[in-house]
């Protein structure tokens, strides 16, 4: 798999220089897919953004989703035609845009679309993340036919859980990209 078709989908905001993300687009090569707007998403504009990464790819693709990037794979892959590009998916602390709190502030993002991905995937969700319950989590890891890894009591798994490069992440993908 060559490092540039593993694509890195931020959340709301982007992934910030301390953020695993970040540590593996500059230690790895990885491609992060680049959005117009971080701070107003609109889904439409994040899924075509998507499709058209996908689609100019050389070869197929692994995506590496973290929060509202999670989502969005799953909104993406229930209406394009080019899934069969997309080899896994690795799946890490979506956030849960159907709650009073966050519904505001990501118009457009709910409900969630829970239908299985059409690629195997990995879901990671933490005991203790402020932006989804675990049980929501796996709810959504059941729905999408991911497979549930308990991330522990390490919050929304960003800068501010104190990841680093997130060794444990990376070989959650290779083991991903090996199946």
């Amino acid at each position: 798999m060559k490092p540039a078709n593993i694509l890195l989908l931020p959340g709301w905001q982007n992934s910030g220089p301390d953020h695993w993300q970040s540590h593996w687009e500059r230690a790895h090569g990885y491609q992060r897919l680049e959005q117009h707007d971080w701070q107003r998403p609109l889904r439409g504009d994040w899924t075509a953004r998507l499709e058209e990464t996908v689609v100019d790819a050389d070869g197929p693709v692994v995506l590496v989703a973290h929060s509202l990037g999670c989502l969005l794979v799953a909104w993406w892959a229930a209406h394009s035609a080019q899934v069969h590009r997309v080899r896994a998916a690795l799946l890490v602390a979506p956030g849960d845009v159907e709650r009073a709190d966050l519904a505001p502030y990501l118009p457009g993002w709910a409900p969630v679309l829970r239908r299985p991905l059409p690629f195997p995937a990995v879901l990671v969700g933490s005991q203790n993340d402020p932006y989804c319950s675990p049980e929501r989590a796996q709810a959504w890891a059941a729905d999408w036919g991911a497979r549930w890894v308990d991330g522990g009591v390490a919050g929304h798994l960003n800068a501010a859980s104190g990841l680093g490069d997130w060794p444990a992440g990376h070989a959650l993908l290779h083991t991903l990209i090996k199946d």
